[in-house]
């Protein structure tokens, strides 16, 4: 399915590829779900991949209640531009590097449960009108929406697909 231009596209292919990414986590057996990734990946495991989406998922939460009362968000974070993103990422894996990987899951869910909400609370001219909001600024709420939900799903799926081949 192509990049979503809607709102109806956006529900179903982040539904999708989210279900695809757990059926995906849930055929492995525990021990694997838990196993270390191969030496020189950040994410060393699926945890550290389920944890990034989560943290990411919470990022955009907050750039869009920041930016909904009008304030300038700190996009991608406080401290970070898109060109230091690998750092960022570094720091999300130490944060939840302690967290076993059912709690990860139970905090995925809920924040993707609460994207999934705000997704279903705009329209497709206020998800994909480009410039719509001055935080977003050329972009569209749906570009972020996009890369933080169904892109992202499948990037992980597809990571985790390599890592434990």
């Amino acid at each position: 399915m192509p990049r979503p231009t809607t709102k109806a596209d956006l529900l179903a292919l982040s539904q999708k590829n989210f279900t695809k990414l757990n059926e995906f986590v849930d055929n492995f057996p525990e021990e694997q779900q838990n196993a270390e990734f191969p030496e020189g990946m950040l994410n060393r495991n699926i945890r550290d991949v389920l944890a990034h989406l989560h943290q990411w998922h919470l990022m955009v939460l907050d750039w869009y209640t920041v930016g909904m009362r009008g304030d300038k968000p700190d996009i991608p974070a406080k401290g970070y531009n898109w060109r230091t993103i690998p750092d960022l990422n570094r720091e999300i894996q130490k944060k939840y590097s302690h967290t076993p990987l059912m709690e990860v899951r139970r905090l995925l869910n809920d924040s993707y449960t609460k994207i999934q909400d705000l997704i279903q609370s705009h329209s497709d001219e206020e998800l994909f009108e480009r410039q719509r909001y001055k935080w977003t600024g050329t972009n569209a709420l749906g570009a972020y929406l996009v890369s933080a939900t169904s892109s992202h799903y499948d990037w992980a799926f597809k990571l985790i697909k390599k890592a434990t081949k």
